[in-house]
Parts: structure tokens; C-alpha cells; sequence
């Protein structure tokens, strides 16, 4: 037990809380999605070559993973580095649902739990990515981490009491029934399972893959001093993660809709809020110098 626990804003931590005391198990639901569209990804890759499933993994992996997972939901609906209409806001996160990790209460429950775990003394292996690359890809994408004496999760009423939310989250995995539905009737069952499992298994494994070396190596511009995990930019691959690669800026400045905040910086999902926002369809933008800089920021590298 830990009485000065840093609790954040949806993450309470009283004296019996413990950040570190807990057990990795293993999650079935978890690991037979993953798996099962990763078999079924193989067999489309490997049995059922097509151009047009190629094209269709293209165009709903950017969709998804920009404009739902990027945007809609890690800057949207966890930050709030950003408004719009409440339409918009439905369409964003079901996109972003669509990736096949979480629905939206899972998924904002899962980032600021690791967000929480990260701003302690002591972060267990888990939350900080620090076993190696297997035993980190088996823990992350196929069990849980469950404490032992975990702290209260609180939700914002805009999101707990939205009744859209809460049939998303109870039936995301169903979501993707009527896409198959739609590239079944596109091209048959060649194109379902390159638009639904291939496009799944890759997005899971590269959201992993990110996450495990954004916090471990890379380029820094800036570190948080006190804290036991840093966050590390991987140049290069802008274009493939849609600007979540710039995990080191964010970690600075995790207020920010911008990610890619240095020169050079490709991040296209800043570019789809810019877009956005010329419509006048977003509003209140923040970037890096919107909020006062957090306690403990220090500026390491000026490239």
C-alpha cells in the first residue's frame, strides 16, 4: 500500500491503493479476438490474393486508424485537444472502434490507466512495456493486468451516461458485421477477410508494436523528470501510424491535438484536424503551448 499515490483526473488513488501489487493473466476474450483474426489475416494474405483486398486494407486501415483511432479517439475523446459537433464526434469514435482494440469506455480506461501507472515512482513491467519483445507483445495483446487493490475509475457524465457509448462499448466487437456485410457483397469472402481480420490483426499488433518502443527507445526532445518512464519519438514512420509515432512530444505535451510538433514532423492526423477545422467543424484547438508546461518538463534535444 501506497499513501501518496498521484491520483489524475479520471484515476483515484486512496491510501489503500497499490500501483504495483498485482498479476498478469491471462485474458481469453482478449487473446482468441486477436488470434482468430490473425489466422483468418494469414489465410487472406497468403490463400486469397487480391488487389482489391489490398486496396480495401489500405483504405479502411488510414480510415480507422487516422480518423477513428488517432483523432477520434486517443485525441478526442480521451484528450479532449479538441471539439466538434456531436455527430461528428459518434462517427470519429465509432471509426475509431472499428480498429478492434476496445469500445470507447475500455479504450479510455485502458490509456489513462497506463497514464496513471506511468506517473508513479515505481511502474510495474506492465504498464511501462519493460519486458522484451515477446513476453511484452504476449502480455499486452493477450492478457491483463489486474491489481490487487486498484484505484476508483472515474468517468466524465458526457461519456458514462451517453447512451451511444454505452451500446458501443457493450457491443463493439459486434460492429464489424455490417462492414463484412458490405465487403462481402463488394467481393466475397476474399475481401471481408482482408477489410475485417487482416485489417484487425495488423492495426493490433502495429498499435502494440508502437507502444512497446515509444517507451522504450528512440529520439527525445524532451523528458518529465521524476518519472520512471519516458516517452520516445520513432522518426520515419509518421505516415504509417498517423503521427501517434511522436509519443516522445506527447508525453511532453499530452494536451496537445498536435503530435508531430517539430519541423519535419509528418502527422497526418493533426493535417485531418487542420482540415476540420477549415470546415468549421472543429473548434478549440489545443497545441504544445495551449496549457502551461507540465511540472518536471525538461528540454533535452532542440533537432
Amino acid at each position: 500500500m501506497n499513501a501518496a499515490l498521484i491520483s489524475t483526473e479520471r484515476v483515484r488513488a486512496g491510501p489503500s491503493v497499490s500501483a504495483v501489487d498485482g498479476r498478469i493473466v491471462w485474458d481469453p476474450v482478449k487473446s482468441l479476438w486477436f488470434s482468430s483474426h490473425a489466422v483468418l489475416g494469414l489465410l487472406a494474405l497468403f490463400a486469397m490474393p487480391s488487389v482489391q483486398g489490398l486496396a480495401v486494407f489500405l483504405l479502411l486501415s488510414a480510415a480507422t486508424l487516422c480518423a477513428g483511432h488517432s483523432v477520434g479517439m486517443h485525441r478526442l475523446l480521451i484528450h479532449r485537444s479538441f471539439v466538434v459537433p456531436p455527430w461528428l464526434e459518434r462517427i470519429l469514435v465509432w471509426l475509431g472502434v472499428l480498429v478492434g482494440m476496445a469500445g470507447p469506455l475500455g479504450m479510455v480506461r485502458a490509456h489513462d490507466m497506463r497514464d496513471w501507472h506511468q506517473r508513479q515512482d515505481v511502474c510495474p513491467p506492465h504498464p511501462s512495456h519493460g519486458a522484451g519483445f515477446w513476453r511484452d507483445f504476449w502480455w499486452q495483446v493477450h492478457c491483463v493486468f489486474k491489481l490487487d487493490s486498484p484505484p476508483q475509475f472515474v468517468f466524465e457524465r458526457e461519456i458514462s451516461e451517453d447512451r451511444f457509448y454505452r451500446w458501443l462499448e457493450r457491443w463493439w466487437m459486434l460492429q464489424q458485421i455490417p462492414l463484412a456485410i458490405v465487403l462481402w457483397l463488394i467481393g466475397g469472402i476474399g475481401v471481408v477477410l482482408w477489410g475485417i481480420s487482416l485489417r484487425i490483426a495488423v492495426s493490433l499488433f502495429g498499435h502494440w508494436a508502437v507502444g512497446h518502443y515509444a517507451h522504450r527507445t528512440g529520439h527525445q526532445g524532451w523528458v518529465v523528470d521524476g518519472l520512471p518512464v519516458q516517452g520516445f519519438n520513432l522518426p520515419g514512420i509518421g505516415l504509417l501510424t498517423f503521427g501517434e509515432n511522436w509519443h516522445g512530444n506527447h508525453h511532453a505535451f499530452p494536451h496537445s491535438a498536435r503530435l508531430g510538433v517539430e519541423p519535419g514532423q509528418l502527422d497526418p492526423g493533426w493535417w485531418f484536424i487542420r482540415v476540420l477545422t477549415a470546415l468549421g467543424l472543429a473548434r478549440d484547438v489545443a497545441t504544445p503551448d495551449s496549457q502551461q508546461a507540465r511540472e518536471g518538463l525538461r528540454r533535452v534535444d532542440s533537432r
